[in-house]
């Protein structure tokens, strides 16, 4: 949960950035909303890095074992996120500073496209029957965690006068990051190796090539888990990220006060999402999941009326009930949900792949459709809100054809 907390910090900072400033600082010479879908197209390349993060991640993870893999994803995020607070600007050094960006966000997205398995399945296959769902819960509490303490030190910088904020104030949540890495480091190498990959050893059955029979035997789990997961993970970055954006740019809505009903909402799921995990061992994950999407789903319209409100008080209470409610139902029987839908030898391959294939689809690309989507409406959200329904209803068909 700590190395959790952690890795998310530096990958929401990036998305914080990118709704904020990165579209004033590396693309200055576009209009505001091309500018900010130019931002958000270097926040997708970190989705976009996410399948190969988990294709290679989950491959040594199957046969050489979880832990080692968990160490060396969170150097893999905390070092280009300290390098991203040292880059020069456009202003500097021209569209060489957008390149450097891009690459730099790409390494993140593969540490947290190898990251997420190997978390989950660290807690999952440690924890005893009965408890598993709760167990699994907490890495997904870490998102939260790590949503919360993005936002605060975004919010924190965000209150400096605009050109400071703009010339160095933006740099300093970036290079704090290099403390948080000194600790996750720390409390990694002290965790031991999961006991189902020490049996699959032990039995000595590792496979040589694990997504290969995961895309072979177990190629219907795999769609399910990427249809199921788009929905979800679209939801959550629609709500915090685009919602963001379209709020300040849109609607012209205070920045610091959007950051505060989102941190607010992320500081509630760290009650409810484990509270959700525990519910999930008690009525099934694959139950809780659904009623989470039946939920979603009716949730979708009202949502973007609340903001369309432009007060305060209801667009602060829709950003709560998105990520502190209606999220957590979703991500917190995740872990074992999907992790269910494999044998412990391809398990790390299996749950990455078709995670880390819905994120490029899902969270990856909202942002960018639904700013498009935005464009195409005038500036009225019907258009995401048909997108969304959409997702929704083919992870209900999804969800309903996974093990149990």
């Amino acid at each position: 949960m700590a190395g959790t907390t952690i890795e998310w910090y530096d990958f929401f900072l990036y998305g914080t950035a990118a709704a904020l400033v990165f579209n004033r600082l590396f693309f200055p010479e576009l209009d505001p909303l091309t500018g900010i879908f130019a931002a958000f197209a270097t926040y997708a390349v970190g989705f976009i890095g996410r399948p190969l993060g988990g294709i290679v991640f989950g491959h040594y993870g199957d046969r050489i074992g979880r832990k080692s893999m968990l160490i060396i994803t969170l150097l893999l995020m905390g070092i280009p996120t300290v390098i991203i607070g040292l880059l020069p600007t456009y202003d500097q050094i021209g569209y060489w500073a957008a390149l450097l960006l891009v690459i730099l966000r790409f390494l993140q997205g593969m540490a947290v496209g190898g990251e997420w398995g190997g978390a989950v399945l660290m807690a999952v296959e440690h924890a005893p029957e009965g408890r598993k769902g709760f167990y699994g819960s907490l890495p997904q509490t870490g998102v939260g965690a790590g949503l919360v303490l993005s936002t605060l030190a975004m919010s924190a910088v965000a209150t400096l006068p605009e050109e400071d904020m703009l010339s160095w104030g933006w740099r300093l949540p970036f290079i704090a990051s290099i403390v948080l890495l000194g600790v996750g480091w720390f409390i990694r190498v002290k965790v031991p190796e999961s006991p189902d990959f020490a049996k699959v050893q032990a039995e000595q059955k590792a496979q040589a090539m694990p997504l290969k029979i995961v895309l072979k035997d177990h190629g219907a789990a795999t769609f399910n888990i990427i249809g199921a997961r788009i929905a979800e993970n679209a939801w959550f970055y629609l709500s915090v990220t685009f919602a963001l954006a379209y709020t300040t740019s849109q609607l012209a809505l205070p920045r610091a006060e959007v950051l505060t009903a989102i941190t607010v909402g992320a500081a509630l799921s760290l009650i409810t999402m484990p509270l959700a995990g525990w519910l999930s061992d008690q009525v099934g994950q694959k139950r809780l999941y659904m009623v989470g999407m039946i939920l979603l789903l009716m949730y979708v319209y009202p949502f973007f009326a609340m903001l369309g409100t432009r007060d305060m008080a209801i667009v602060w209470w829709a950003l709560v009930i998105a990520i502190g409610i209606i999220f957590p139902l979703l991500y917190a029987p995740e872990a074992l949900l999907f992790a269910k839908q494999f044998p412990a030898q391809v398990r790390y391959s299996g749950i990455s792949f078709g995670v880390q294939i819905a994120g490029v689809l899902g969270g990856g690309l909202a942002p960018m459709i639904a700013t498009a989507l935005l464009a195409k409406g005038g500036g009225e959200p019907i258009y995401v809100v048909l997108y969304l329904t959409g997702m929704i209803l083919l992870a209900l068909v999804c969800t309903a054809r996974m093990r149990a």
